[in-house]
C-alpha cells in the first residue's frame, strides 16, 4: 500500500472534496477509499489533516426516514433530562456539567 498524495491548504485539485464539502453538495463518500490528504498550517484549533474523496464516485445522501427522525428526537430529548433530578432542563445539558444548572450549583440562584 502506497502513501496518499498530500496537498497544501486550498491547493487541492478539482474533483476532490472533503466530507463536509461533499455533504454541502448533497453527497457522501459512499464507501470509497480516501484518495488524498489536505494539510493545513498549524493553527490554534481544528484538524491539521482533512481527507479528500473523489466527487465523481460519491453517492447521494440517504434521505431521513420517519423512523430516523423519531430516533433523533428521542436522542435529543434524552440529552435534556438531568440524571440527578430527572427533570427536563429545557436545554441540552453540557457534558462538562453532567447535570442541570440547579443540580450542578445547589444553593445558587440560577437564572
Amino acid at each position: 500500500m502506497g502513501t496518499l498524495p498530500v496537498y497544501r491548504w486550498r491547493l487541492a485539485p478539482d474533483g476532490l472534496a472533503t466530507r463536509r464539502q461533499l455533504r454541502a453538495l448533497g453527497l457522501r463518500p459512499g464507501g470509497q477509499e480516501v484518495v488524498a490528504e489536505l494539510r493545513r498550517p498549524r493553527r490554534r484549533r481544528g484538524p491539521l489533516v482533512a481527507y479528500l474523496y473523489r466527487i465523481d464516485r460519491a453517492q447521494p445522501v440517504r434521505p431521513m426516514t420517519p423512523e430516523k427522525w423519531a430516533a433523533l428526537d428521542r436522542a435529543n430529548a434524552a440529552r435534556r433530562i438531568c440524571p440527578a433530578c430527572r427533570r427536563d432542563a429545557g436545554y441540552v445539558i453540557p457534558p462538562s456539567l453532567g447535570t442541570c444548572a440547579p443540580c450542578a450549583f445547589p444553593g445558587k440562584q440560577v437564572a
